[in-house]
């Protein structure tokens, strides 16, 4: 009895280290089997590999500032977005389409506004009903206060470019303003101030919106443009700019 004791032991135990082994070598399968991942690059060489337009680096609703500007510019409210624009037509079609003049029309609005509530005003003793309330209006001093330090700023900066641009110093600088003035005056001989200014509003509720949508597309054509322009840039500067004098540089005049 010993001996049969002592020979099922050695079955059993063999039969444990087979199924063991089955066991460790279905792991070892399953693992070769699983794919190596990789870790992801960091964020900051990810955005490195990226061509943004203009060296963009934040998104385009933090560009236009955050707040509610670049809601209504980037369509985050249809219902405002659709307003403005709208808004921004009729005015367009009053004053461009149908001739009508802004006086005129500020005339119009005042006599029916004061007409409707006088006559409400005299006929509420006849009809006992309560006059209508007319709400006092009164500007805050700050806002306007804002808005002229921050136009008097931007005024202060395009002085201090037009300046640096006419010492003579940056003849790049100066071939684009001068190529972006040009441009303006062309578009001021075909229309008017009011339609420039609708037309420019219309891009800026389009545009951003659309670059946002396709992003990545249209700054993979940038960037294909861009390298192409500064070929042709590097031409003409070897060939063209090079050739013409500058003016002294700030660190010789500083010496």
């Amino acid at each position: 009895m010993a001996e049969k004791v002592d020979q099922s032991e050695p079955k059993g135990e063999s039969l444990m280290e087979k199924i063991a082994e089955k066991i460790h070598a279905h792991d070892e399968v399953e693992n070769d089997e699983k794919p190596i991942l990789k870790k992801p690059s960091s964020p900051s060489s990810v955005k490195a590999k990226i061509f943004r337009l203009f060296g963009r680096e934040k998104p385009v609703h933090t560009v236009f500032g955050g707040g509610k500007p670049a809601d209504v510019f980037l369509w985050r409210n249809k219902k405002i977005s659709a307003g403005v624009l709208g808004v921004a037509t009729a005015i367009w079609v009053l004053f461009e389409l149908m001739e009508y003049h802004l006086l005129t029309l500020v005339c119009h609005i005042a006599i029916c506004a004061l007409a409707v509530s006088f006559l409400w005003s005299s006929a509420s003793t006849f009809i006992n009903k309560s006059p209508p309330r007319i709400p006092e209006v009164k500007l805050a001093e700050e806002p306007f206060l804002q808005a002229a330090s921050a136009l008097r700023a931007q005024i202060n900066f395009s002085f201090a470019v037009l300046r640096d641009v006419a010492s003579g110093r940056d003849l790049k600088k100066f071939l684009g303003i001068i190529a972006g003035l040009w441009i303006l005056s062309v578009l001021g001989s075909y229309c008017n101030f009011l339609t420039l200014f609708y037309v420019v509003f219309v891009l800026l509720h389009t545009v951003p919106v659309l670059y946002e949508k396709y992003d990545d597309k249209i700054d993979a054509y940038a960037e294909k443009a861009m390298v192409e322009i500064k070929k042709q840039y590097a031409v003409f500067d070897a060939k063209v700019l090079s050739q013409i004098p500058r003016g002294p540089s700030k660190d010789k005049k500083r010496a």
